[in-house]
């Protein structure tokens, strides 16, 4: 039998051997803690982020002589996948309640948490613009249905490259239109949104695709420095 004086020796082994392990755990599950936290901030920021998509502003308003409306003209500016700008388009209505008509595919959680590639953010398709009055509704088209979008173009190809490139824009409608199809490509849902808004002068409007959603159109004013100036480039 052990003597009190060995006891209390063991004892004191015991619980600090006990206290060290407790601290190895605690630091463990702190940097496990720790990495998921980040791991989980990741998450989160890859479903919240979004990109631009394309701007628009108001370059003009006149009177109609002949029907005495208002006609707005925007000017609505594309990006392409790179970012970069296409030819700007300038679009005349009787109105300037203007809505886009646009083809948003949606991914599942799991490849936009991981920022796939091909999959890491929501597709979109701009379609047509229009003013919504009726039968006297006025609609201009973007990009074609079925066709190959502007902002997904490759600049460099020849016949055979062109092929592939038409021949990969027409799976891809059957695929955002089929839900089987899309299911099997990882495709969450896929619709036609129309987002829109009153567009006036000396405002810029951001249109932007969330990686996880659908699109949204951002106001701000134009910096003061640009009002009342015609700008020469």
């Amino acid at each position: 039998m052990l003597k009190k004086t060995e006891m209390r020796g063991l004892w004191r082994y015991l619980a600090g051997g006990l206290v060290a392990v407790l601290v190895v755990v605690g630091l463990l599950q702190a940097v496990r803690g720790f990495r998921e936290k980040e791991a989980l901030k990741r998450v989160i920021s890859r479903l919240e982020a979004d990109s631009r998509i394309a701007q628009v502003l108001v370059s003009g308003v006149q009177i109609d002589p002949a029907t005495q409306k208002t006609l707005t003209t925007i000017k609505f500016l594309e990006y392409d996948v790179s970012r970069r700008p296409l030819a700007p388009r300038y679009f005349t209505f009787s109105g300037n309640i203007i809505q886009f008509q646009s083809l948003v595919v949606r991914f599942k959680d799991f490849y936009v948490e991981r920022g796939d590639p091909a999959r890491g953010k929501s597709a979109y398709l701009f379609l047509t613009v229009f003013f919504l009055d009726g039968p006297q509704t006025e609609e201009f088209v973007i990009n074609p249905a079925r066709g190959v979008p502007l902002g997904y173009r490759l600049e460099k190809k020849d016949a055979y490259t062109a092929g592939v490139e038409r021949a990969f824009w027409e799976r891809f409608w059957e695929y955002a239109l089929d839900p089987a199809a899309a299911k099997r490509v990882g495709i969450k849902n896929a619709q036609i949104e129309a987002p829109g808004t009153k567009f006036v002068p000396g405002m810029l409007y951001t249109i932007r695709i969330e990686h996880d959603g659908g699109m949204r159109i951002d106001v701000e004013p134009l910096p003061e420095i640009l009002k009342g100036e015609v700008i020469q480039f």
